[in-house]
């Protein structure tokens, strides 16, 4: 029993000697655990704090702008000569090989107001052969006068002697109407002539007309009448032959009756036989006028009339020639006065353009230094021989200046008339002049000698507002022309955008390093370029972006980029060609250096970073 309660109790105290060892090693291990988790937890954390450390470093080793809203100023800015807008050029217009100049002033010679009036000498060209020549002219200009004077007096009188002939000729086809008409009647002679008319090679029918003459409602005409008198005649002598042979037979009765003399009754036949005579002579007669005389009458009349028609077609025509022979008469001779009157008058003002006066107020510049691209060496002088076309003079008004410049063909497209523009006179540093575009060539000034052969620039001209007597033609000066001005945009330095496989993009420093963002461009000037999306105001972007966006494209894109030759002198352990791109990089695009431009307001690249080497927009690296 005692044995069995010291059992039980060895037996719990084993037990609670257990418990507390498995107690005390389970709280070690729960306690190794933790701190082993702390370890681990301070060493995740110091080698984050070390990362974050060395990236902070990283990034605080690069140049980053802070983007920014601020204006952007667009200009376009070249260099120029000054030039008056309205200039009075004299050239010389006198034809030949040459003029000798005489007497000419000096140049810089001031010409008022007073000396136009007064018409003062600027110069004098030698006129003696142009004289020589002109008193010849007048000789034969004399001559050519009345040849034309007398061309125009018989073109005059051939002009009416035509009148006289057509008019003759009219009248003499009228008169043949009428005579016509008067033979046959107006009804048959219409008839007759339009019969002709019809068919001129037919005969006339004499016997259908004379049956138109009986008809007893037509016009009578002188055939009608000569008809009817030969046949009054016939039945004339056809009554007294009747009343002749009745009084014969009454005598005869009578005779046999013994009641008249035989002699009587040879009186009765001797009248029977007249008037028989008399009777069978007008049958006759107007047998003889019908198939004769009338027939002929007509055909005559017929005749004069249509040959008076053709005789006025004749004398239209003859008119007509011996009108064109005196035109053309009077025209050559026309012509001829007014050459002869042209030459003279020619060399009348090749005499008078031998002296030159002073057109308008200015300062004389002589033309052979008035164009600085042609300029000579040796200016015009006393002796010199000009020919027609050279310049002599250029005159140019002092109160109307500008400048003419050269706009590179990548800038040529944003320059337009009207834009303002401002001018800086080398010579006056210190003073600003405002002005405006006026014109820009549409097309590129020829090449010269000293451009290369890949350039090509507009000639441009801008306004100077104002008068300045200080400011003289052929000074230089600096024009800066305003393209456009956009107020509180997003910019950043232009040298922050990169383009990498045709995209435009800038590196954002962030905790974790520079991260790329694709962004959109807008305007830009030579310092500045406006960010259209993909960048926010506040963010940092690098000055510098990286050349290449992974470390393995670096020999990658050296590989692609070397030739043959570039493999070779690797190899050999020769340098590299002077002028070839750095690796990892490409030359920039676009053509020539700016020629300057206006920072925005605000500042340039305060925070560090290179100066933009050109204004075409952003480089290409990579």
């Amino acid at each position: 029993m005692t044995d069995n309660k010291g059992t039980i109790k060895r037996n719990s105290s084993k037990k609670q000697h257990r418990t507390v060892r498995g107690f005390i090693f389970g709280g070690r291990r729960l306690w190794l655990i933790l701190i082993l988790a702390a370890v681990a937890c301070t060493a995740l954390v110091l080698v984050a704090s070390m990362k974050k450390a060395n990236r902070a470093l990283s990034n605080k080793g690069l140049s980053t702008f802070t983007v920014r809203k601020d204006d952007l100023t667009i200009t376009v800015t070249e260099s120029g000569n000054i030039k008056a807008q309205e200039s009075t050029d004299i050239f010389c217009e006198v034809e030949g090989r040459g003029v000798e100049i005489v007497s000419l002033v000096p140049e810089g010679t001031v010409i008022t107001a007073e000396d136009v009036e007064n018409k003062k000498l600027l110069c004098q060209l030698n006129s003696s052969d142009i004289q020589d020549t002109y008193s010849q002219q007048q000789i034969v200009f004399s001559t050519a006068k009345a040849t034309y004077i007398e061309a125009q007096e018989a073109y005059d009188i051939q002009k009416k002697q035509n009148e006289s002939d057509i008019a003759a000729a009219k009248l003499a086809v009228q008169f043949g109407l009428m005579d016509l008409q008067k033979h046959l009647g107006k009804t048959v002679a219409g008839e007759l002539i339009e019969d002709e008319n019809n068919d001129p090679n037919s005969s006339i029918d004499m016997q259908k007309l004379l049956e138109n003459l009986d008809d007893p409602n037509g016009e009578k005409g002188g055939a009608t009448q000569k008809l009817n008198e030969l046949t009054d005649a016939i039945l004339l002598a056809e009554g007294r032959l009747t009343q002749a042979q009745k009084e014969l037979a009454s005598s005869i009765k009578l005779y046999d009756a013994n009641y008249a003399p035989e002699i009587e009754v040879e009186e009765k036949r001797l009248a029977v036989q007249s008037f028989d005579i008399q009777h069978k002579q007008a049958v006759d007669t107007l047998d003889l006028y019908k198939r004769y005389d009338f027939p002929k009458g007509t055909e005559t009349f017929l005749s004069v009339y249509q040959e008076a028609k053709r005789e006025l077609d004749r004398t239209f025509a003859r008119a007509r020639s011996q009108l064109a022979q005196a035109q053309a008469k009077l025209e050559n001779a026309e012509a001829t006065y007014n050459l002869q009157e042209a030459h003279v008058a020619k060399l009348e003002r090749q005499i008078a353009a031998c002296t030159i006066l002073a057109p308008s107020p200015g300062i004389v510049v002589y033309g052979s230094s008035a164009d600085y691209r042609q300029r000579r060496e040796d200016p015009i002088e006393i002796g010199d021989m000009v020919r027609k076309g050279q310049k002599i003079f250029t005159i140019p008004n002092s109160n109307l200046m500008g400048v003419e410049l050269s706009v590179h063909e990548s800038s040529v497209d944003k320059v337009e008339p009207g834009q303002l523009a401002t001018v800086t006179v080398e010579a006056f540093p210190d003073k600003t002049f405002h002005g405006k575009v006026l014109k820009v060539a549409p097309l590129p000034d020829p090449q010269h000698g000293w451009l290369s052969a890949g350039v090509r620039v507009y000639t441009t001209s801008v306004g100077i507002d104002g008068s300045y007597d200080f400011i003289r033609p052929g000074m230089s000066a600096k024009i800066e022309i305003l393209i456009e001005q956009l107020n509180n945009v997003i910019i950043v330095p232009i040298q922050v955008v990169a383009n990498r496989g045709g995209r435009k993009v800038c590196y954002v420093a962030t905790a974790q390093g520079p991260r790329e963002h694709e962004v959109q461009t807008g305007a830009f000037n030579d310092t500045f370029v406006q960010i259209v999306g993909g960048l926010e105001v506040g963010e940092e972007v690098l000055l510098n972006p990286p050349r290449l966006v992974e470390p393995g494209l670096a020999a990658k894109s050296q590989r692609s980029r070397k030739g043959p030759q570039d493999e070779s002198r690797a190899r050999s352990g020769r340098p590299p060609q002077a002028g070839r791109p750095p690796e990892g990089g490409r030359p920039r695009e676009g053509g020539r250096p700016p020629q300057g431009g206006r920072t925005p307001q605000g500042g340039g690249p305060s925070q560090g970073g290179r100066p933009p080497q050109r204004r075409t927009g952003p480089r290409e690296s990579g």
